[in-house]
C-alpha cells in the first residue's frame, strides 16, 4: 500500500509516539493527515468517533490513542484504564469497517502478554496466560483489539493490523512523575536529586525485572513500514531485542545523568511483570523492521532533551 497519495488519521497524533509517526509520515511524503485532540474528539464517546471520520474521511487509521501510565498509575486508576482504552479501539475499529476504511493500524502493547511468558516474547505466546496483575485492565483492552481485528478480517475481510510495541523512550517523553514510565521517571529522578544536593534515590522494586526498550524514532519507523508493507491477522512485535534489568537501567541512567548518589531500592513497591523481551524476528521476516538507535545513544538523546527543556 503505498501511503504517499492516502488520507491517513492518526490517532493520539498530538501525544509522544503520534508526533513521531506525523514526522515520519511527512517526510515520505505523505500530504493528507489528520491528527485531532481529544478535546476535539472525545474518542470515548461513539457520536464523537462517527463524526471525526464524517469530518476526515481517511483511507487508513493509525490508532495510537491510549490511556497510559507506570506500575503506579496502573494500580491507581485500573478501571479507567480499562474502559477508555478498551471503548476508543472498539468503537474506532467498529466506524472504521462501517466506513470504509481501508487498512486499520491498531496499536497493543506489551502489557498484552501474561505474567511469566517464557523469554524471549514470541507472538504465539500472547494467550498462554494471564497478564501481570499491575497492568492487567490496560494489557487486556487493548488486546481486545486484536480479537476485533482478526474477527472482522473473517467476517468483512476488513484490513486491520495489530503491532505489539516495547516501552518506548526518547525525546519528548511523559516526565510527569505521577504517571511517567520507567526511564523518564529514572531521569527526573536522578537530575532532581543533582538539582537539590541530595544524595540518595528510592526506586521502586528492587531491581531484579527487566525490560526492554525502543528508541521512539525507531518505533515510528516499524509503525510506518508495517502500514505500508503488513496486511495479515498475525501480532507482530516491535523492540529492539535487548533486555536490561531495572537495576542495570537505573545504574546507566545515573552515570549519564552525572548523579553519584545511592540508589535505595523500595522493596515494599511492585517489580511488575519479572521479564520482558521480545522475539523480534517477525518484524524484520515480515516487513523488513530492525531497531537501529543503540540503547545508550538512545538514553543521552533523551537526556540532552529533558536538560534543554523540563530543566
Amino acid at each position: 500500500m503505498q501511503l504517499n497519495n492516502k488520507r491517513i488519521l492518526v490517532t493520539g497524533g498530538t501525544g509522544f509516539l503520534g508526533s513521531y509517526v506525523i514526522e515520519n509520515l511527512k517526510k515520505r511524503g505523505v500530504t493528507e493527515i489528520f491528527a485531532p485532540s481529544s478535546k476535539e474528539y472525545n474518542l470515548i464517546n461513539n457520536e464523537d468517533v462517527i463524526k471525526l471520520l464524517n469530518d476526515t474521511r481517511p483511507d487508513m487509521i493509525i490508532h495510537l490513542a491510549a490511556v497510559v501510565g507506570g506500575i503506579g498509575a496502573n494500580m491507581k486508576h485500573p478501571g479507567k484504564f480499562f474502559y477508555e482504552n478498551l471503548m476508543m479501539g472498539v468503537q474506532l475499529v467498529e466506524q472504521a469497517r462501517i466506513f470504509g476504511v481501508e487498512k486499520f493500524v491498531a496499536i497493543g502493547t506489551i502489557c498484552a502478554y501474561p505474567k511469566f511468558t517464557p523469554v524471549p516474547f514470541k507472538e504465539s505466546d500472547l494467550w498462554k496466560g494471564y497478564p501481570e496483575e499491575t497492568n492487567a485492565p490496560y494489557g487486556l483492552a487493548k488486546k481486545m483489539m486484536l480479537v476485533q481485528s482478526q474477527a472482522y478480517r473473517q467476517e468483512y475481510g476488513f484490513n486491520s493490523i495489530y503491532l505489539l510495541p516495547v516501552n518506548l523512550y526518547g525525546p519528548g517523553d511523559n516526565f510527569n512523575s505521577e504517571s511517567s514510565h520507567v526511564i523518564p521517571a529514572l531521569i527526573k529522578k536522578c537530575r532532581d536529586a543533582i538539582r537539590e544536593g541530595k544524595n540518595e534515590i528510592v526506586v521502586w522494586g528492587d531491581g531484579s525485572a527487566s525490560r526492554e526498550f525502543l528508541y521512539v524514532e525507531d518505533a515510528a519507523e516499524g509503525i510506518f513500514m508495517a502500514a505500508e508493507k503488513y496486511d495479515k491477522p498475525e501480532p507482530v512485535n516491535l523492540g529492539s531485542g535487548m533486555e536490561i534489568t531495572i537495576r542495570e537501567l537505573a545504574e546507566t541512567i545515573a552515570r549519564l545523568c552525572g548523579f553519584n548518589g545511592k540508589i535505595i531500592w523500595d522493596t515494599s513497591k511492585p517489580n511488575g511483570q519479572p521479564r520482558r523481551c521480545l522475539d523480534i524476528s517477525l518484524a524484520e521476516k515480515e516487513f523488513g523492521f530492525k531497531a537501529k538507535v543503540p540503547f545508550e545513544e538512545g538514553l543521552k538523546r533523551t537526556i540532552d532533551w529533558y536538560k534543554l527543556n523540563l530543566q
